[in-house]
């Protein structure tokens, strides 16, 4: 059955659904119906078994007289001068009865009914009354046994067979009711179906046109406010963020291509030129060994410089399932130990620090990334001798400053893009992605990154990041 429902469309589903409901509905509608006339007729039943009964037994030598007519009520005197009975209209008073002597022998000459065992224990005083289902003529009676006045006992019966034909008359009249109806429900329910997901279906259409153009700078066509609107309004957003992926994918392959062409045309070159003299002895003396020395050098440089492009390039492009899990991590140590690698690549500086304690929920290893590369990149532009400061706040602030030559005021806004170099760096090593890195890994802890001249002279890069509790 699970295996069924799932190989139906959702337009059949909601169908299905529908007329279910409304099957639910009228079945509950017509049981609910049947059963409350049903007790409304038991009732009834009873009700004029027990008065009829009670009416006979109270005066049964007038029913003996009347043969079945029940005397009227005694509303006050009879008809001028006094003369008339004391009732003024006679009516019928059940289908059947009979009055029973003591004896146990009928009394009344009104139509028979059987002297049941019930009867015989109630003309007994083994019991107050009796109330049974007999068969008289092919038909079902319901019958009501009770004492009369002066002795014997006063028999009442009914009819089933009237009040089971209504019944019967209204469990069809309810089939063929709620039939009529879990009809109209299907054919209505497969109609609002079809009408309420034609947005579903044109919605799919026009993401399936994407799929199969590839094109994402389209949107999707959305009308009104409902949910249906807002699936487009989420499909059109996420086709906006895919291709904003998609360029800056894009762009970051055709920047790493440009900026990686540089470092292997020169190995290349250097390369080739190595493999000449190699090739050919004759011609070494073009090659004197100062200059092999000096290319070796440059080759090493460039080698080390790809390799550093490389890496960079692998840390802006990590997957989240590749990165090292967050933890709780105290943001002095990281910073402490960044500091210890940069002193040893910067023998000829200071760093002085001013650490705090400041608990964080990150990735120490990214975290100790970032601060290697703000570090590294105030050491790059400080002058030999001179001193790089950091200092952490218990708020979470982290603040190097450099004393050189600070960053023009029309690059710092750009400073933390992908591969920018300002004008005066480009003659300097790097590949304009330290400062990126910076900026991805604080947004990724929920933190911001800045950079502002420092007085008289020199740049200040602030970092600043949540504090855990």
């Amino acid at each position: 059955m699970k295996g069924w429902w799932e190989r139906r469309t959702l337009r059949d589903r909601l169908a299905i659904l529908v007329t279910g409901a409304v099957t639910v509905a009228v079945l509950t509608v017509a049981v609910i119906a049947f059963t409350a006339v049903f007790g409304i007729q038991h009732r009834q039943l009873q009700a004029q078994l027990t008065t009829d009964a009670q009416a006979i037994a109270a005066q049964p030598d007038q029913w003996r007289a009347g043969a079945g007519q029940l005397p009227a009520v005694d509303k006050g005197p009879g008809p001028p001068g006094g003369h008339g009975p004391p009732w003024h209209r006679p009516r019928d008073f059940g289908t059947r009865w009979q009055i029973v002597g003591a004896d146990g022998v009928a009394v009344s000459d009104s139509t028979s009914l059987p002297i049941t065992t019930s009867v015989r224990q109630v003309l007994g005083g083994r019991r107050a009354s009796a109330r049974e289902m007999v068969l008289i003529d092919g038909e079902r009676y319901q019958m009501l046994t009770i004492p009369a006045q002066g002795g014997g006992v006063v028999q009442v019966a009914i009819s089933q067979d009237p009040a089971g034909g209504i019944l019967v008359q209204l469990a069809v009249l309810l089939a063929v009711g709620s039939a009529v109806v879990i009809a109209g429900a299907a054919l209505l329910g497969r109609r609002i179906a079809r009408t309420g997901l034609t947005p579903v279906s044109n919605l799919a259409e026009a993401v399936e046109d994407v799929a199969v153009t590839m094109d994402l700078t389209g949107s999707v066509p959305v009308h009104g406010v409902d949910e249906i609107a807002r699936l487009g309004r989420s499909v059109n957003t996420m086709l906006g963020a895919i291709d904003a992926s998609r360029r800056a994918q894009r762009t970051l392959v055709e920047d790493a291509g440009h900026e990686l062409r540089t470092p292997l045309t020169s190995i290349r070159t250097n390369v080739e030129l190595l493999l000449a003299v190699e090739r050919h002895p004759e011609l070494a003396h073009r090659l004197p060994p100062d200059e092999r020395a000096k290319l070796l050098a440059d080759l090493e440089s460039q080698v080390a410089e790809l390799a550093t492009l490389t890496t960079e390039l692998v840390e802006l492009s990590r997957e989240e399932t590749a990165r090292e899990e967050p933890e709780p991590v105290d943001f002095a140590d990281v910073v402490a130990a960044a500091v210890d690698r940069v002193r040893t690549r910067a023998p000829g500086l200071t760093f002085a620090t001013d650490l705090t304690s400041v608990p964080v929920h990150g990735r120490p290893g990214e975290l100790e990334r970032m601060v290697v590369n703000v570090l590294d990149n105030a050491a790059k532009w400080s002058p030999a001798g001179g001193t790089v400061e950091a200092r952490l706040t218990a708020d979470g602030t982290l603040t190097v400053t450099d004393r050189g030559p600070g960053i023009d005021e029309a690059d710092r806004p750009h400073v933390f893009d992908r591969f920018y170099r300002a004008t005066a760096a480009r003659g300097l090593p790097g590949s304009g992605l330290g400062l990126a890195i910076v900026a991805q890994t604080a947004a990724q802890h929920g933190g911001t990154v800045a950079a502002t001249p420092n007085s008289p002279h020199g740049t200040v890069l602030t970092i600043r990041l949540p504090v855990s509790g």
